[in-house]
């Protein structure tokens, strides 16, 4: 993640590039895991998604500083001098580019989303629908794991899911600038972070997918919700079968995000000094 500032078009087309890759390969996997049967556990999807990161990162790296997410490039604007005429843009282009990779992979799987509705007695946009929406936008407790139903909702609460996505984001932004930070004596090699970055992601899923399905980035969730949305899930996917996706998967990875960066900020500045 170089520090010199790319020409905004260029940053904005990496930006665009890097998180169409990040969505295409991570939830090209949801995909394949709900619908097809494929990949269905949940370690064999989080390493599509580490490698749709580390792949994200390398392609955007050196257009825009791979941000692929939202809430890294808030962090960074706090905590990084990142400017601040340069947020918005990077999040509609992160945005855009969730929203066509959901809309190519639509293309690629939809008849296997339709047969999967047919078989499971699914009406797209009815009740019980966010068992196939969940293939694009998120849902928490995890339809998969703890089905459809009401009673299912008191497994995972609105406060238990903010908390999850406020500390699975908090983690992966300590980790981005433990990993990129010029700062950091120990940092690993630029071409070997966005590896271990990756790593990060499939480790954090690992632990948080259960309970949200783990966004830990508003683009990711945003992007392809806003296209089920206009595919047919309505309000299943938008505001969702009992709300609150708002403030957990946008308000909460932004907080988290903020977080991570605050603690890491802390060490160097506070820790370090005193050893």
């Amino acid at each position: 993640m170089p520090a010199s500032k790319p020409k905004l078009w260029r940053a904005l087309v990496g930006e665009y590039i890097g998180t169409f890759i990040l969505v295409f390969f991570g939830v090209g996997a949801v995909n394949a895991a709900v619908v097809t049967g494929a990949q269905a556990g949940l370690w064999q999807v989080a390493v599509v998604w580490a490698f749709g990161v580390s792949l994200g990162i390398y392609t955007a790296s050196s257009l825009s500083g791979a941000h692929i997410n939202p809430a890294i490039t808030a962090a960074f604007a706090i905590f990084n001098r990142f400017p601040w005429s340069r947020v918005v843009p990077y999040w509609i282009a992160q945005i855009a580019g969730a929203a066509c990779a959901s809309l190519v992979l639509y293309a690629m799987f939809s008849d296997s989303i339709i047969e999967f509705e047919r078989i499971n007695g699914l009406l797209r946009g009815g009740p019980g629908s966010e068992l196939s929406g969940m293939v694009f936008g998120e849902y928490f407790p995890n339809p998969a794991i703890f089905g459809t139903a009401e009673d299912a909702w008191r497994v995972v609460t609105l406060r238990t899911a903010f908390i999850a996505e406020v500390v699975g984001t908090a983690m992966l932004a300590l980790l981005v600038f433990t990993l990129t930070s010029d700062s950091n004596p120990s940092r690993p090699p630029t071409a070997l972070a966005a590896v271990l970055i990756g790593v990060g992601v499939a480790a954090i899923i690992s632990v948080i997918a259960p309970l949200t399905q783990a966004a830990l980035n508003p683009a990711r969730d945003f992007g392809p919700r806003l296209v089920s949305y206009f595919l047919g899930w309505g309000e299943i996917a938008i505001p969702g079968p009992r709300g609150g996706w708002l403030l957990v998967y946008i308000v909460a990875p932004i907080c988290g995000a903020i977080i991570g960066g605050a603690i890491y900020w802390f060490i160097k500045m506070v820790l370090r000094k005193e050893v």
